[in-house]
């Protein structure tokens, strides 16, 4: 039995910042790390200055420690996917536990209805119980217990399809209608394609 190996992982080159507006960076921080902690930084600081004002002393640690642990904790390699970030496999997690994941139906050909997504009790599993058995939890059983209806079924499409089988003369008068073949020789062209 034959085996495959994927080396392209061991091709990644992570880029780094040596030097930031004349402040050297010794070894270098990580450049994605990097854009993700200062967009976080600006994202969350400026939330929470507009909501709250200016930091204290005492609330200094909720302006900063927020966007820096979820920077360089996001940026690091996930160990279960390595071609992923943390920050990606949080995303996607955090995406399918509150609305789900549409299902792809003959290969996109048609949307699928909502009665067709995997339902909160399915994608939760247990963890819908032990959260309803918290108090004052138990009011939100209706929303998280409630199974989707099954899709109403279509029309039956009828299948009548029949073989037929074309002998040359056949093509040859199909290809002269197409204009596939030169009219002088009433050969098949060599400027045609099949």
């Amino acid at each position: 039995m034959r085996k495959g190996y994927t080396f392209t992982r061991h091709f990644d080159l992570e880029t780094r910042q040596h030097e930031l507006m004349g402040l050297d960076l010794g070894e270098g921080v990580p450049r994605r790390t990097l854009i993700l902690g200062v967009a976080l930084f600006a994202t969350w600081c400026g939330a929470l200055v507009l909501i709250f004002g200016a930091p204290s002393k005492y609330t200094f640690s909720a302006y900063m420690l927020p966007p820096l642990i979820i920077a360089v904790l996001g940026a690091q390699r996930n160990r279960r996917v390595d071609r992923r970030r943390n920050l990606t496999c949080w995303a996607l997690t955090w995406r399918y536990v509150t609305s789900g994941h549409r299902p792809l139906i003959n290969g996109g050909r048609r949307a699928a209805e909502r009665s067709e997504w995997i339902p909160v009790r399915a994608r939760w599993g247990d963890r819908i119980d032990k959260l309803l058995d918290l108090p004052g939890f138990g009011g939100l059983e209706p929303l998280l217990s409630g199974e989707n209806k099954p899709a109403p079924a279509a029309s039956p499409v009828r299948l009548d399809a029949r073989a037929r089988m074309y002998g040359p003369d056949r093509v040859w008068h199909a290809r002269k209608k197409a204009g596939l073949t030169d009219k002088k020789t009433s050969r098949p062209s060599r400027k045609a394609k099949v």
